[in-house]
């Protein structure tokens, strides 16, 4: 089973960069704020220990992989 490795915003940012999505911090952190119905666009949580948000970075990826598959399929239609 594989571990959980969980990263900040920042990080977030680069492993984003990565695979091609160039967001600015000001994005990034639109990403992980709370709107007024208290839902993130992105499912960052609060770290219990140091307060800072972080997601999991398969989690992160999984969710950009799972946005391009349904545009593919929605294409094909």
């Amino acid at each position: 089973m594989r571990q959980p490795c969980y990263i900040d915003l920042n990080q977030a940012r680069q492993v984003l960069a990565e695979i091609g999505i160039e967001l600015n911090e000001r994005q990034m952190k639109r990403a992980a704020d709370k709107d007024a119905a208290g839902i993130r666009k992105l499912p960052f949580f609060v770290d219990p220990i140091d307060g800072r948000l972080r997601i999991e970075k398969g989690t992160l990826i999984r969710i950009y992989r799972e946005a391009q598959i349904e545009a593919e399929n929605s294409a094909k239609q």
